[in-house]
């Protein structure tokens, strides 16, 4: 039964026609203007006095008489190898044979005009077809070009559309990549086998098959595996596992057999396979499946895999942020040998990178790049990238040719919270509650043992929505966090609500994030951290997606999670309790550092701390001359006790931010507390 070739269909055989019949028009209009006068000799039509005259001066070597005129070719001249061809009217001139014959001219039956048939045939039909047909062939590009961009690529069925990088192409070396260093070392060894594959068959080792590289997004995955080109000096095909995906079954299957016969014909060579995730998932235990294109493409691949020969050196290098979303078959030796992770660098890496990415701008000799590292905790390769450019627009924004120190602190706070909001009209109510809410969190955090130092504190409206926040960067780097760090976080995180309530005797919407990082803490504490006594070393809650946010799936009973959320209550609202006790000791602290923000806007963590310890100096030496005093005179406990009172009273009396009625209130709630 045939098909029907109707609708769309048509178009391409219609302009097929029409494409014939042009050529055919052009063909014959060549044919009979153009070409004759290309490949016709040039005859010059003369007077018969002029052609007696070139007789007698001996100029003309060859004469042919007919058809009423008189042919001539004149002998060549100037290095010419053939004459000009003359041709003048049949004059009955009674001495013309005698005179040709004196001048030693040759008498010919025919001078030829034209040229002869295998030239006439080669520029009347060889080279206007090889015109066409080179003509025909850049219009069919062209045409499947279009096609292919608008209608998803209908005329590159089976192709695997990888960009190819040749040797010369590819810049890109380990120097270039910093902060990565264990996974270079991992894809070292590669580079090395692509180099000597001697020194590694000489004792029967094999090439492994495939890398697979793992981690967060921006890590460096990608630039990873075009420096493992570099070094190796080989071709580099790049392709994304998106490009695998159709609408047509089995196109998916045939661009991965396209892709390795490629490889195989360029060998050695590296194929990388970006986010492998989209056609390398798990697939279904049985059933109909939802989608078989994608699992003929990921069947296609595993037997590619296993089908070519490591020995060549073809190396399959993958990529994805979703390791425990791929299909076991294909994680399995013989595929993907070797598993590499790519993970966020830590603080030696950081500066790496920074210093890498800051050779590409005029940066200041003065820059820190220890300290943007300290503050940028979390951050991956592309987020520090990233700073080290927005630090060289401040600088252009603000007329200055080079980068400075501020620039690259200022740019730290871009990416985390944003642009400053400075059309922002935030009312004098609420600047006072967010510079106590941003206090709150910095006294409770710098009166806590296991916390890390303030770095700073901002009241200024960030575009990311922010009325303001508290910046901490600890003093080096931390892998682990124990349950003390882990309780006092919490209370930090508390700490802004709690100066609210303290305060103001109300709460607002400002705290939301606060309350959500805490509870996400406290829960992550009882059901992964085993730090609940409760529970003890349980898992309840089990992490997927560890590279893109991590989300957890709870799998316990309902009574347990309700005791779950009960646990969760208690440690927050303790911490919560901690939090505004130590408030209330620093009511004075509070009120002056909270009035210095809101004339300032922005403190410093050097000056949060000096006039914290204002106090606690004067205390200590106070402290001290007691006990000097104390050799001549011993006071009482009650003394002592009236003194501490009175200091305190003292010390709140010379704050200008206080209210005596607030504070009486907030002494009496925690006294009934």
């Amino acid at each position: 039964m045939g098909v029907k070739n109707d609708g769309p269909g048509q178009t391409p055989s219609k302009k097929l026609l029409y494409y014939y019949g042009i050529v055919l028009l052009i063909t014959l209009l060549l044919n009979a203007l153009v070409v004759p006068m290309m490949v016709e000799r040039k005859v010059t039509e003369v007077p018969f006095n002029q052609f007696l005259q070139m007789v007698n001066d001996g100029e003309v070597a060859k004469v042919a008489r007919g058809d009423g005129q008189i042919t001539f070719q004149a002998k060549p001249s100037n290095g010419e190898k053939e004459g000009a061809i003359y041709k003048t009217g049949d004059w009955q001139y009674d001495d013309l044979t005698q005179q040709l014959l004196d001048s030693g001219v040759d008498f010919a039956e025919d001078i030829p005009t034209k040229a002869s048939p295998l030239q006439s045939f080669i520029f009347n039909w060889v080279l206007p077809i090889i015109m066409f047909v080179v003509l025909g062939q850049l219009l069919s590009r062209m045409m499947t070009k279009r096609m292919g961009d608008g209608m998803g690529g209908v005329m590159t069925f089976g192709k695997s559309n990888a960009k190819i990088y040749a040797e010369a192409d590819i810049h890109t070396n380990f120097a270039d990549v910093a902060g990565q260093e264990e996974a270079k070392d991992a894809l070292r060894e590669i580079v090395d086998f692509l180099h000597n594959p001697k020194k590694y068959t000489d004792i029967g080792a094999t090439l492994p098959k495939g890398v697979l590289l793992v981690g967060p997004p921006g890590t460096g995955k990608t630039l990873l595996a075009r420096a493992v080109a570099g070094e190796a000096h080989v071709p580099f095909f790049s392709i994304s596992g998106s490009e695998f995906v159709e609408m047509f079954v089995g196109m998916g299957a045939a661009k991965v057999r396209d892709l390795f016969k490629q490889a195989n014909e360029k060998a050695p060579c590296i194929v990388f396979i970006d986010e492998i995730d989209t056609i390398g998932k798990k697939r279904d235990g049985g059933g109909f499946s939802g989608n078989d294109e994608r699992e003929q493409t990921l069947n296609q691949l595993l037997a590619e895999m296993d089908g070519f020969d490591g020995r060549k050196g073809v190396v399959i290098l993958a990529a994805t942020n979703r390791p425990d979303s791929l299909d076991k078959a294909l994680l399995r030796p013989g595929r993907f040998d070797r598993r590499v992770p790519v993970e966020l660098p830590d603080l030696k890496g950081r500066v790496a990178i920074l210093k890498v990415h800051a050779k590409k701008v005029k940066i200041s000799d003065d820059v820190d790049f220890e300290a943007i590292g300290r503050a940028t905790v979390g951050a991956s390769g592309a987020d520090l990238a990233n700073i080290i450019n927005e630090g060289a627009l401040r600088a252009v924004r603000q007329g200055r040719r080079i980068v400075s120190q501020a620039d690259l602190e200022e740019s730290v706070e871009v990416v985390i919270a944003g642009y400053q909001r400075k059309d922002a009209s935030v009312s004098e109510k609420e600047k006072r509650i967010v510079a106590y809410h941003e206090v709150g969190h910095a006294l409770v955090a710098a009166c806590q043992s296991e916390s890390a130092p303030v770095h700073k504190i901002t009241i200024v409206p960030r575009t990311s929505g922010a009325l303001g926040y508290t910046m901490q960067v600890e003093d080096g780097e931390r892998f682990l966090m124990s349950k003390e760090e882990a309780l006092n976080k919490i209370a930090t995180l508390t700490g802004g609500r709690a100066a609210e309530e303290f305060m103001f005797h109300s709460i607002t919407t400002g705290a939301s994030n606060d309350i959500e990082q805490a509870t996400r803490m406290a829960r992550a504490m009882v059901t992964r951290y085993g730090m609940s006594s409760q529970f003890g070393m349980v898992a309840l809650e089990t992490l997927t997606n560890q590279y893109l946010g991590g989300d957890t799936t709870l799998a316990c009973s309902p009574e347990t999670s309700r005791l779950i959320d009960e646990e969760v209550i208690r440690i927050v609202k303790e911490q919560y309790e901690k939090a505004m006790g130590i408030l209330k000791e620093h009511a004075g602290k509070l009120n002056e550092i909270a009035g210095y923000l809101l004339e300032r806007e922005s403190i410093t963590g050097e000056e949060f701390m000096e006039m914290l310890n204002e106090g606690q100096k004067g205390a200590e030496t106070d402290e001290k001359s007691g006990e000097i005093e104390e050799k001549a005179e011993t006071p009482t406990v009650m003394e002592i006790a009236n003194a501490d009172v009175d200091s305190k009273d003292a010390e709140s009396s010379e704050n200008e931010f206080v209210e005596p009625k607030t504070v009486a209130e907030s002494e009496k709630t925690g006294d009934e507390e």
